[in-house]
């Protein structure tokens, strides 16, 4: 396939980028470089060679991503850019709708011009909102009721693909799409080639690994009251090779004018203490840890139930103990103690 992703020098975007070369496809990057890394996109072009190539575009550019498309072939894609956290976009509403909303119409509406075929969106549990107890662990029936703006700005592009799947159908026109909705994203790819490096850092797992390479003093934990065992919220962790797996997956199984929804997880959860503590177990380190408030937006439980993808894809997390996890993301960091080395 000649797969389009855009997002493709971000931390998960970059993974799916190198997994999809790794399985044969030919690869166009698409990113502005506000949150990826150019050092990723270099690093992929070293590996890929001529499997990869790049554009810097925003993705609300149409007309550029239109003719990108046309230029490189593509038949299939996978949409990953977009603006990511929960606090930012309770601070900063309109950017996120007019980043992940209004990029995403541009980005389906190009697709459809182009006769793309095959399209992965990258969407998040955030869509679910605050699920009830009997909802948990959260399976895709679940009701969509998002609390935040990042969540809502995901579920309207769900909703965009739906109703844009539904008029190509009677146009008979093959276009097809998958939403996966996936939990806390960790790790990284186990031979250190790539790994993360947000700017500024706001997941925890990473901050908890930069407290012990010095770079901050301490973790600050948002909210020890929760309604949860230990106080502190309690999210499904994802290693990131898995879930580009599941994009792998669910791409190749795509059929003519289907609209599918995938939740990707382990299916059990971590609690940001549980979090902490494998963090100093796997370093060997302290990290001091401090209290501050609950965050915005933020529910108190989210993890996945992934029965479907298993059933439809036969996909399974590698990766169900968050020890490993972290291992993987602790060999990034050491190997690469300045991320990308990005100016």
């Amino acid at each position: 396939m000649n797969i389009l992703v855009t997002g493709g020098a971000g931390y998960i975007g970059s993974h799916a980028v190198l997994r999809l070369v790794e399985a044969g496809h030919f690869v166009h990057v698409v990113d502005n470089l506000d949150r990826g890394n150019r050092g990723a996109i270099e690093t992929l072009g070293s590996i890929g060679g001529d499997r990869v190539s790049f554009t810097e575009m925003d993705i609300r550019d149409g007309a550029g991503l239109l003719e990108t498309m046309r230029t490189h072939g593509i038949d299939s894609m996978m949409h990953f850019a977009a603006l990511a956290y929960v606090g930012e976009s309770v601070d900063e509403p309109l950017r996120y709708y007019d980043n992940n909303v209004v990029g995403s119409l541009s980005v389906i509406n190009a697709a459809l011009e182009a006769g793309i075929e095959r399209f992965i969106f990258s969407s998040t549990c955030a869509t679910y909102g605050e699920p009830s107890g009997r909802h948990l662990p959260i399976n895709e029936d679940c009701p969509q009721n998002p609390v935040n703006p990042y969540g809502r700005s995901k579920l309207v592009t769900e909703w965009m693909l739906r109703d844009a799947a539904a008029a190509a159908r009677k146009r008979s026109q093959p276009f097809a799409f998958a939403a996966l909705r996936y939990f806390n994203v960790a790790g990284a790819d186990e031979k250190t080639r790539i790994g993360e490096d947000h700017r500024p850092e706001s997941h925890l797992i990473p901050i908890c690994l930069e407290v012990a390479l010095g770079k901050r003093d301490a973790l600050t934990i948002y909210g020890s009251d929760y309604p949860t065992p230990d106080g502190t919220c309690i999210r499904d962790y994802v290693h990131v090779s898995d879930l580009v797996e599941a994009h792998l997956a669910t791409i190749e199984a795509l059929k003519p004018g289907e609209q599918l929804a995938y939740n990707v997880g382990i299916g059990r959860g971590y609690s940001v203490r549980e979090c902490l503590e494998a963090c100093r177990r796997v370093t060997g380190h302290a990290i001091p840890e401090k209290e501050g408030p609950r965050r915005p937006g933020d529910p108190p439980s989210l993890t996945a139930d992934p029965a479907r993808i298993e059933k439809d894809l036969g996909f399974k997390a590698r990766f169900t103990e968050l020890d490993e996890i972290i291992e993987t993301a602790w060999r990034w960091y050491q190997a690469h103690p300045d991320g990308y080395d990005r100016a």
